[in-house]
């Protein structure tokens, strides 16, 4: 696969891998990208994970057509980039690694420490000429990693963006499938944490011009370029990317999902745009992207052991992780003698910035009665207010 002329794909699809990261579910396989500059000097762009190093050595081979590539830039140490390091280069042993001072420091951390002789440590506006195309390399630690950088090459106008733009899912060359969904689920559970450096990032970007993103993961981004550097200036940001209400609820016996469900069935009536996420079954991820995805959230959940449902406490403890901010809040809670939830959740979420709730707290004790639908009833119109 070309991504212009004289920049060829040579990454491998991972279809049978379960979990990425050892944690989120892959149905659509993931990308491990690499790419070879081909010019007077041949950059290799990244390495993948040791699970498809034979394939992706037979890509670079092909590709390469019996020339041997001069440099490997190494954006990304980590294993799913960094896993087949070693055995490129033991089999082009005169090709130098060009990587940040911080990877160097690291390679010994995953074996590769004999490579540390044959590694060209490149800074902030460091650049490396292969003959018309030249790098310029920008650190960009904590994005998200701290010996990560990008670079952006010049002539062609193209960003090698680590694993910033990346996303889930294998790609082919006639690949048509909306990016948004699957990138901001990537973006937020893997890259979320460190909005600050991706701003800082997006700056440094936006000082040049972009005619294509080369990631890590997923496809290479060719058009309408500047959708995505808003996707990621909005998600960086922690800003609400659309309006509507994430629904994320934790139930014992299933009164507390009936009255979210309700809850749902009301915004929905009113136009509103609604997710709802059972979050003893639907997958943590999911829920964590939608709430970032949307500028309300209601969380409903049975007390649980004098406090509150431990899935509900989970979801919330992943919110803090990310840096969950900016967003009105509800709650819902449910108690058979003593209910706990809700003050619960509003001591879980302690340290969250830029956080408004609403005035209406429903408490059910065991199931819906009449005051407690009167009370969904409340809290749905502030929610539409």
């Amino acid at each position: 696969m070309r991504i212009t002329d004289s920049i060829v794909y040579v990454g491998v699809n991972d279809l049978e891998i379960d979990l990425f990261e050892g944690q989120y579910p892959m149905h659509d396989g993931v990308s491990y990208n690499s790419y070879l500059i081909l010019d007077e000097k041949i950059a290799l762009m990244d390495s993948v994970d040791a699970r498809k190093t034979k394939e992706w050595l037979a890509n670079v081979e092909k590709a390469l057509d019996g020339k041997k590539p001069d440099y490997i830039v190494v954006h990304h140490l980590e294993p799913d980039h960094g896993g087949s390091l070693m055995d490129i280069c033991k089999k082009y042993p005169e090709m130098r690694l060009v990587m940040s001072a911080k990877a160097v420091s690291m390679l010994a951390q995953f074996g590769f420490g004999e490579l540390a002789g044959r590694a060209a440590a490149v800074k902030e506006g460091d650049t490396l000429s292969l003959g018309r195309h030249t790098l310029h390399f920008m650190m960009a630690p904590m994005v998200h990693w701290p010996e990560v950088m990008v670079s952006y090459e010049e002539s062609e106008q193209v960003l090698f963006s680590a694993d910033a733009f990346g996303k889930f899912g294998a790609i082919e060359e006639d690949d048509d499938e909306p990016w948004a969904d699957e990138a901001r689920e990537y973006y937020i559970n893997i890259v979320g944490k460190y909005g600050g450096p991706v701003q800082t990032l997006l700056k440094k970007a936006a000082a040049r011009p972009i005619r294509v993103i080369c990631p890590l993961h997923g496809p290479a981004l060719t058009e309408n370029i500047d959708y995505y550097l808003n996707k990621y200036n909005t998600w960086s940001s922690y800003a609400p990317e659309e309006k509507g209400v994430l629904i994320a609820y934790g139930t014992l016996h299933g009164n507390t999902g009936k009255a979210a469900r309700i809850l749902a069935d009301l915004l929905r009536n009113a136009g509103e745009t609604v997710a709802v996420m059972d979050l003893a079954r639907d997958h943590m991820s999911h829920a964590v992207a939608d709430a970032f995805r949307f500028d309300r959230v209601v969380l409903a959940a049975s007390t649980y052991d004098g406090g509150v449902f431990p899935a509900m406490e989970s979801f919330i403890h992943h919110l803090k992780t990310k840096s969950f901010q900016k967003r009105k809040i509800a709650l819902i809670e449910n108690g058979s003698w003593a209910p706990m939830a809700a003050k619960t959740m509003l001591a879980l979420l302690e340290g969250c910035k830029d956080l408004s709730f609403c005035e209406n707290t429903v408490t059910i004790k065991s199931t819906l009665n009449e005051a407690s639908e009167a009370q969904l009833h409340a809290l749905a119109k502030e929610l539409l207010a």
